[in-house]
Order: structure tokens, then C-alpha cells, then sequence
């Protein structure tokens, strides 16, 4: 804890100087303080010119977005034959968001120190997964760090693909609805209030329509603020109780599976995402065993990943993966045919990765379809729920006209 604290406390200083032959020299170091930095120089035989600490702007949050378009950046130019410590110097000040820069720059300065590049990932899992860091070790390990980052970039890239797709279609219907609520609630508030006080003065029996819209309005006019307050409060503490509670993550991944049209859609990407980071780690030497570990956490539903782990149970007492996925009984049969086919002939990453392929596709597909669906059928609904509340308001007007 006192070795992190004082990691944290120091900062990285640029400096320029001149070495014994008289030449300029520049660099960067990390220390806690400029007297450090022009110390440990001087002993080195230099002669200091300049020493300014680097100051990093306030970013904003890192995403998963970051961290793909950062391993995108790393793995083109390590192909390209630049030399890693160069590499992260290019993506530390092209970086768009100072975060990411900031990051960027405290790994190269732990690499520089001589920490191996999936340690110094593996200071940040907040940002690096188990399955990300794994890789990296294993393309240390092996000599293909450029292969692995180029094969750990397409997987980044693909799931952030498949995760945006869901987040599309899910989107419009959820956005028309908040809208089609703000609509409602500004009539029932603002709007039948002004009809109210016109009929009135009819000295009629109101039809029944109308009778409950303007109930519904008084309700809204007297307690607006208990409605709003009470939805937004609702809203939050629904969220926040998703993203902390484990058992109301589990309800919510077993639903998300159930629900009608959405759940197939859902149930589809789950299961690009499992094949596809099963092909990635076996493709890059993981031993089955191993990989599941990674492969249940990346499917993102707990579903799929207590499958998982019992699937690496029956796998480790001798099982073949084939078998053991079928009785976990949440794949289709295709995608068992498929894996067979890879076990009997040694190409399990290949076939896993064309499902991949395959399912990603059908999220396309799917998702086009659910916007094809989703306008015709939001359109009736609006229509149902503001021209019902328009024809409620009217009926009286027209029973006076035909009374007249």
C-alpha cells in the first residue's frame, strides 16, 4: 500500500540536456520532484538544460470505446514495426480525451521501469480485463505481441460493434416512449384544464371518455410533482440497484432472455460474444480450461456464464467441450454441430470465430427488422394515446353541435 502511495505521489517530467559529447539528448522520467529528476541525470553523466513537469488536463470518464480505439492504435503501428515505448508516446499525445492520455502515459512509464506489458496493464482492471491482460502475456510469452494485439483489437472492435447494435435497437422505442409520457403529462397538466373550465359552463352530462380524462388531469394537475419526482426517483434507484446488486443483476439477465422479439436479439449477441472470445483465446494458445474462465465473464449475462463454469467443470473431469455444451442446454444445435466439427478437426478457433460471424449477422438483420417494426407499431400507439385524449376532449363539442 505505501509503494502505491508513493507511485501515485510522483509525476513525469520532460528534460533536455546535453551528454558528454556535446550532444542534445530529451527524454521523460517519472519522480516526485524536478530536483530528483536533474539528481539522477547528473549522475548519469548529463548535463540539464531544461526539466518542466507534464501537466495532463482533467479528461472525462475512460470508456470502452477509449480502450478499443487504443488497442486499434497499439496493434497498426507494432505492425507497422514501431518500436512499442514509441507506440505509446504516438497514442499518448494523440489522445483525444486526456484520461486516456494520461493512462496511456503512466503504462509506458512502468514498461520503462521494466514491469512486462501485461503487468502494467494488470495495474489497471478497471480498464483491462482478465481476458485483455491474458492475451498480452500470451503474446509476450510466445513473440507475437503484434499478432495478438492485432486479434485483441478485431475482438475489442467486434463486441463494441455488437454492444452498440443492442444499445440502437433498444433506443428508439425507450426514447419515443419518454417523449410520448412528456407529451401526455404537458396535456393532461397544461391542456384538458382549459376544456375543463369550457364545459362547465354547458350545463351537461359529460360523456364517459371524457369523464376519465379530465379525472386523469386532475390527478396530474394535484400530484405533477409526486408523479415526476416519484418516476425519476424510481428510475434511479432502479439503475443504481442494477449495477450493484448481484441478485438483481441475475433477474435482470433471466428476463432480458425472456422478453418478446428483444430476448431472441439479445440471446443471439450473448452468444457471438462467447464464441467469439472463445476463438480469440484459443486461437492465441490459452488452454481450453483456462480460456473459459475469460469466456464466461465476456458473454455478459449470468446465464451464459454460469453455463460456463459448468462447462469447465465437465471439460476438466474429462469431458469433451462438445458434450459438455450440450448439456448445459443453452446453445442451439448449430452452434454444437459447429464445435464438434472444430474438435474432430483441430480447428475449434475457426469454426468458433465463423459463428461468431454468423450470429453477429443475425443481430444485423434482427436489428433492421426491429426498426422496421418498431415505427409502424410506436406510431399506433402515439396515435391511440394522444388521438384518444383529443377525440375524449372533443366528444362533449360535438354532442353540443348535435344537440344545437
Amino acid at each position: 500500500m505505501a509503494m502505491q502511495k508513493a507511485s501515485d505521489s510522483q509525476a513525469v517530467f520532460t528534460w533536455e540536456g546535453k551528454d558528454k559529447s556535446g550532444k542534445i539528448v530529451r527524454g521523460e522520467m517519472r519522480a516526485a520532484t524536478e530536483t530528483v529528476v536533474r539528481t539522477t541525470l547528473r549522475r548519469q553523466g548529463l548535463l540539464v538544460t531544461k526539466v518542466n513537469k507534464q501537466r495532463f488536463k482533467r479528461g472525462g470518464k475512460i470508456t470502452d470505446k477509449d480502450i478499443t480505439l487504443f488497442t486499434r492504435q497499439l496493434a497498426t503501428m507494432m505492425k507497422s514495426g514501431v518500436p512499442l515505448l514509441q507506440s505509446f508516446d504516438i497514442v499518448s499525445k494523440g489522445a483525444s480525451n486526456p484520461a486516456v492520455g494520461k493512462l496511456v502515459a503512466d503504462i509506458k512509464m512502468d514498461v520503462e521501469t521494466g514491469s512486462a506489458l501485461n503487468q502494467a496493464f494488470r495495474k489497471y482492471p478497471l480498464y483491462f480485463d482478465q481476458l485483455y491482460c491474458n492475451l498480452i502475456e500470451a503474446g509476450e510469452q510466445a513473440g507475437i505481441l503484434d499478432a495478438l494485439l492485432e486479434r485483441l483489437a478485431i475482438y475489442k472492435e467486434k463486441t463494441q460493434a455488437i454492444i452498440s447494435k443492442i444499445k440502437s435497437a433498444l433506443f428508439y422505442p425507450i426514447s419515443v416512449l419518454v417523449v410520448a409520457f412528456i407529451v401526455t403529462a404537458v396535456i393532461m397538466i397544461f391542456v384538458v384544464p382549459q376544456f375543463k373550465q369550457v364545459f362547465s359552463s354547458f350545463g351537461a352530462d359529460l360523456p364517459g371518455p371524457t369523464l376519465v380524462v379530465i379525472a386523469i388531469s386532475d390527478f396530474f394537475v394535484d400530484n405533477w410533482y409526486l408523479i415526476f419526482g416519484g418516476v425519476g426517483a424510481g428510475l434511479y434507484a432502479f439503475f443504481y440497484t442494477w449495477k450493484r446488486s448481484l441478485p438483481m443483476q441475475i433477474v435482470m439477465d433471466k428476463l432480458a432472455l425472456r422478453l418478446p422479439i428483444f430476448g431472441e436479439v439479445i440471446r443471439k449477441a450473448t452468444m457471438a460474444r462467447w464464441t467469439r472470445t472463445l476463438s480469440t483465446m484459443f486461437a492465441a494458445g490459452v488452454p481450453l480450461v483456462e480460456a473459459l474462465d475469460s469466456v464466461g465473464g465476456a458473454s455478459g449475462n449470468y446465464i451464459y456464464s454460469e453455463a460456463t463454469k459448468q462447462i469447465k467443470a465437465e471439460i476438466s473431469t474429462g469431458s469433451s467441450l462438445t458434450v459438455a455444451m450440450q448439456n448445459a442446454n443453452v446453445f442451439p444445435s448449430m452452434v454444437l454441430q459447429m464445435v464438434a466439427i472444430g474438435e474432430e478437426s483441430g480447428q475449434l478457433d475457426a469454426m468458433c470465430s465463423k459463428v461468431a460471424d454468423f450470429f453477429e449477422a443475425e443481430v444485423d438483420d434482427a436489428v433492421g427488422a426491429l426498426s422496421s417494426l418498431m415505427e409502424p407499431l410506436i406510431m399506433v400507439v402515439l396515435g391511440v394515446l394522444i388521438g384518444g385524449i383529443i377525440v375524449a376532449m372533443y366528444l362533449p363539442i360535438f354532442k353540443l353541435g348535435a344537440v344545437v
